[in-house]
């Protein structure tokens, strides 16, 4: 246990400590403030039974599912002996809160008992962490590659295994080699439970993708149908990885920025966010209220974007060709704004460890203003030729509808989750960033359908405007980077005036800074859902793991479960009302 009495340990730990005794675990201290237990692998389905059915205000979400190899790791005091550790997060809405738990392997290839019995979607989280660091889990349904190939080789995140494409052999596709990979990608019904025929009739199996338009990237989902109506499928994605969490090893902190705006590419700077607040967890960095404030604002303003191009998409998908055009003019008048602010459109890199690259530039209120008087009628005029159109209403009213229960069983956040009427938005719920200075509301639905996750997207837009015209309209001032060693990089003006600033200038962005030993992640109501960094720092000039959570990964997982039973349209629909894009899935 950690220093201090049980009275001053969070309610959920003096919970678990009464229920299966102190002894069961080790309480670990970490820079989030989360309350982070280990635990035997032989305890954990009773302790997450507990947890999800018994305790009260139960922790209804599995979260995150991952992994962190620990046999390269120095910074390791007060920790039980690992050679790998498995970690769950779990999320209760009724508590707000977290907890996270880990399991201790040891051995080079271990095993752990599945999960999927409690957690459904621990199916796609147990099988990447198997492609990844080759961890098995024992009475996994079908434990096979996710991100990965079928034919690949080896486990990418784990320590041995090489970060940089220089330190293998050339990669040669031969006709002989071509022919096998396409070979392995073969679907077999068999091999997911499913069968070629009824008692009268076959099946028909079809493939979706995984380059459709209607797929929204490059994503495969083999269907099983009996006429047109969706007997059962299997998405498989994986075609869009490329290593995130991997790179985040081999870059310095501060390089690694770059890499955050590749994994919901149509988020911005809103990859920088989480990942920048986590660092200035474990830094003791403190950024100034200009700075919140501006990143609010650009924040809004990728959402903004993206909804934009799910509106446009969203209306496309179901039959209405206008729209999208009209919803890409206007995005393009936000990368305007955001371009006359960071100097990039679609990828600025912006946020900075401590806090921006530069400040607002002169001229920056009058772009802001004509964009906040020219949305506003636009989405009016929206409204009438889309979301009230009869045709769209019915294309999509009563389509993959699941409730709140079916939404935490699978992971979902964001506006999916909004739209069953759970009111959590973390914007409101936990404020980041300075959002609990701002004025604005969670719009929240009740059917839970196609057609509610649209409202709730366009009145986002809506409230986003809201947002920015406060950060318009009460912009603080003062510097645009912390004064603090770890601040990256350093005010340029101050490495002019002396040796000190100039050297940790040097050191910040040539090898970058060492930030202190320990964990610390950051959870923000990103574009699509939740989205999380959840940092592991060895004391060194990068990251010893970076575990990136995206919304889009758990959301694309619920897809067999929502639209078993209903039409190939609808399945059309439905993909357009997530609101993914592969990287994010794939990272």
């Amino acid at each position: 246990m950690a220093d201090g009495t049980p009275l001053t340990l969070p309610e959920v730990v003096r919970d678990l400590f009464a229920r299966f005794g102190d002894n069961t675990f080790t309480l670990q201290t970490t820079v989030d403030g989360m309350p982070t237990l280990w635990l035997p692998a032989d305890r954990l389905h009773e302790v997450l039974r507990f947890l999800k059915n018994e305790i009260a205000r139960p922790f209804k979400m599995l979260y995150d599912l991952t992994a962190v190899d620990e046999r390269l790791r120095k910074h390791r005091a007060g920790l039980p002996p690992a050679d790998f550790t498995v970690v769950y997060q779990l999320l209760s809405i009724e508590r707000n809160a977290d907890i996270r738990l880990k399991v201790a392997l040891i051995g080079e290839f271990p095993s752990l008992k599945s999960i999927v019995p409690i957690y459904a979607n621990a199916n796609w989280y147990e099988r990447e962490v198997w492609d990844m660091f080759g961890i098995v889990f024992d009475g996994h349904p079908h434990l096979r590659r996710i991100l990965l190939p079928p034919s690949w080789e080896g486990h990418p995140l784990r320590k041995e295994y090489n970060a940089r494409a220089t330190e293998f052999d050339p990669y040669q596709l031969d006709a002989l080699r071509q022919d096998q990979e396409q070979e392995a990608l073969r679907f077999q019904p068999e091999d997911w439970g499913m069968s070629r025929s009824a008692s009268d009739h076959d099946f028909m199996f079809l493939n979706l993708g995984p380059n459709h338009p209607s797929a929204h990237g490059a994503f495969r989902i083999v269907l099983q149908l009996d006429g047109e109506e969706v007997v059962d499928c299997v998405p498989d994605i994986g075609y869009h990885h490329r290593g995130a969490e991997k790179m985040g090893e081999r870059q310095s902190w501060h390089t690694y920025i770059p890499y955050t705006d590749r994994i919901d590419y149509l988020g911005g700077v809103m990859n920088n966010l989480p990942y920048v607040m986590a660092l200035e967890k474990i830094a003791g960095i403190k950024v100034p209220a200009r700075v919140e404030t501006i990143r609010v604002m650009l924040c809004e303003f990728f959402r903004i974007t993206s909804h934009l191009l799910f509106y446009g998409t969203y209306a496309q998908d179901v039959g209405a060709m206008s729209p999208v055009f009209f919803m890409f003019v206007d995005r393009q008048k936000a990368y305007d704004v955001i371009e006359s602010i960071t100097g990039f459109r679609m990828h600025p890199a912006w946020f900075r460890i401590g806090g921006l690259a530069h400040d607002l530039p002169r001229g920056w209120e009058v772009k802001v203003r004509e964009f906040l008087d020219w949305m506003p009628k636009r989405l009016d005029e929206y409204r009438k030729a889309a979301l009230q159109n009869s045709i769209l209403i019915s294309r999509s009213r009563g389509v993959a509808a699941y409730d709140t229960a079916a939404a935490l069983e699978w992971g979902v956040t964001g506006p999916g989750l909004r739209a069953t009427g759970c009111n959590y938005d973390l914007r409101k719920a936990r404020p980041y960033s300075g959002y609990e200075n701002f004025e604005f509301e969670v719009p929240v639905g009740d059917k839970g359908d196609v057609y509610e996750r649209a409202l709730m997207r366009e009145e986002e837009i809506r409230q986003s405007l809201r947002i920015i015209e406060q950060c318009l309209n009460n912009m603080p001032s003062g510097s645009y980077k912390a004064d603090h060693p770890l601040t990256t990089p350093p005010p340029k003006e101050r490495t002019l005036k002396d040796i000190e600033t100039l050297i940790t200038h040097f050191l910040g962005v040539s090898w970058g800074p060492i930030m202190p030993a320990g964990e610390t992640s950051q959870m923000i109501e990103a574009t699509k859902g939740i989205n999380s960094y959840y940092l592991t720092s060895d004391a060194n000039t990068m990251s010893y793991r970076t575990r990136i959570r995206t919304p889009s990964f758990a959301h694309l997982q619920q897809i067999p479960s929502a639209i078993r039973g209903q039409m190939v349209p609808d399945l059309i629909a439905y993909i357009a009302s997530i609101d993914f894009v592969m990287a994010d899935v794939d990272r």
